[in-house]
């Protein structure tokens, strides 16, 4: 029998008794592991030799976790602070045992949520208490580090919660080996001959003409090869550039903002009043940093004024309180509106005079409830046109101009109420798979009582849209968490095609 150079090598250095992986053949044969993989699929092809196929894990540990081969586990070191302070007799004051263990910064916190989690103690009402029979020398994830940087194996179970913990990183690898067949044996001993055939066509064969004699080796189309995923921009990022193309193309500008922002322009200007309930921490995301000091005040007792007092001869505003202190806190803005007062009051780009049409695609941040068509964070596309004699009509047109350029012709629109826009409608679509009638939007007439503070006196209409819900009504995506934020399904990012 004859068989290429490559092949030969690598049915002679194979064994019939025990798998020898590609790396130990290519080693013995000298050659690159891919060519031996590619010579051991074509061996398989011809029934000579198996081909197999086992994964192997990987586990490395992070800088973290050699941090504390070093210095110790921080609950650990928070226990022996603890039983040193005589905590394992009486409770003591936390703060002293932190400053006894000597952990800063996130390593403290680390340290209090594991502390009762391992049994070690019980932490309240800001004293810390350490169980005598809690055994920190025995501690199973602080055995499992080191035995991992020694070249050993952990418990699986351990592992997961390291890996929780960020203290190791996972990796898996297909190992391939090979071993001879029934039929590779007999080969052999009937006798293999290497063929003089050649694997590539050099520029040399063509000059000298070599190549009208030489017997070139069959190139196994179906062999094994590395899938390599070619960068790409990601669907959403794709989706935003083309709604600011679309918009662009309408006539838009673009505007851009703070993410965290004053309460005053997120939510004050809109006429939200301040005891609204979507204003609490159980619907946006305030932040423990100094109040906002830079607020125009001929804009700000004009929208104190409204609150209090309304706009208008028939205006009433709000009873019930409204206080500067609340409106400089600063918060994740909860949506892009808050560009639109800043661009509207002059603040963001000087005082405008109609007809403006400007828009944004930006973040928006809410304490929503995750499911298929929410997450804590979205982009959201704003927008707003200030002309006068605007009406309902022309907000239609609008969006049955702009979903048109998505292939999105099947509108609907729903009366909805929002405490700065009269009158109001959300907007839905139909998703292309599912069928569901999917939200995509809100929109309306600023109302005189967010209009007049801003000092703007003709009519605006405006909206929000979410660039989420366009893009899965464009590609078909149901459900937003495989496409974008922590649970994003890489795969479905390489491989899904757009359907349009």
């Amino acid at each position: 029998m004859q068989l290429p150079e490559t092949q030969v090598a690598v049915l002679e250095a194979a064994s019939a008794e025990d798998p020898r992986t590609v790396e130990s053949l290519a080693d013995e044969i000298g050659e690159k592991p891919e060519t031996v993989t590619r010579a051991a699929f074509e061996l398989e092809d011809e029934g000579l030799v198996e081909v197999l196929e086992t994964t192997d894990e990987h586990v490395s540990l992070t800088d973290e976790a050699r941090t504390y081969l070093d210095d110790g586990l921080p609950e650990v070191r928070l226990y022996r602070a603890a039983v040193e302070a005589g905590a394992d007799d009486a409770p003591v004051q936390m703060g002293q045992v932190i400053g006894a263990s000597g952990l800063e910064g996130g390593a403290v916190d680390i340290a209090l949520s594991n502390f009762a989690r391992k049994g070690y103690g019980e932490i309240a009402s800001g004293e810390i208490t350490a169980s005598p029979a809690a055994g920190p020398d025995d501690d199973p994830e602080a055995a499992a580090l080191a035995a991992l940087d020694a070249g050993e194996s952990a418990d699986g179970s351990v592992l997961d919660q390291l890996e929780r913990r960020e203290l190791i990183e996972r990796s898996e690898s297909t190992v391939r080996s090979v071993q001879l067949t029934d039929e590779g044996v007999t080969a052999l001993m009937e006798g293999v001959e290497a063929a003089q055939e050649v694997g590539q066509l050099t520029s040399e064969m063509l000059t000298s003409g070599a190549w009208r004699d030489a017997e070139f080796s069959e190139y196994n189309v179906a062999a094994d090869a590395e899938t390599i995923d070619g960068g790409k921009d990601h669907p959403l990022r794709a989706m935003a550039e083309r709604v600011k193309d679309v918009l662009v193309g309408m006539g838009f500008e673009e505007m851009e903002g703070p993410h965290a922002d004053a309460e005053f322009w997120i939510n004050d200007c809109l006429f939200m009043p301040q005891d609204h309930p979507a204003r609490t921490h159980w619907d946006q995301f305030a932040l423990e940093v100094p109040p906002m000091r830079d607020l125009p005040d001929d804009v700000r007792e004009r929208v104190e004024t409204a609150h209090r007092e309304g706009v208008g001869a028939d205006g009433e505003g709000y009873h019930s309180p409204w206080g500067e202190e609340m409106a400089r806190q600063i918060d994740l803005r909860g949506h892009t509106t808050s560009l639109s007062a800043r661009h509207l009051a002059g603040v963001a780009k000087g005082d405008l005079e109609p007809p403006q049409r400007f828009f944004s695609i930006e973040k928006a941040y809410r304490n929503d409830e995750i499911d298929s068509t929410h997450l804590l964070e979205f982009f959201q596309i704003e927008g707003w046109v200030m002309a006068e004699d605007l009406s309902v009509r022309d907000l239609m047109g609008t969006f049955t101009e702009f979903y048109e350029q998505f292939g999105i012709t099947d509108l609907r629109f729903k009366p909805t109420y929002n405490p700065y826009t009269e009158p109001s409608f959300e907007l839905f679509g139909e998703h292309p798979v599912t069928g569901e009638v999917v939200e995509i939007g809100n929109s309306g007439i600023f109302r005189p009582e967010m209009l007049e503070p801003l000092d703007v006196d003709c009519d605006v209409m405006a909206w929000g849209l979410a660039l989420e819900r366009l893009m899965m009504l464009v590609t078909g995506a149901e459900d937003i968490r495989d496409v974008h934020g922590t649970l994003v399904d890489l795969e479905y990012l390489r491989e899904e095609e757009v359907r349009y």
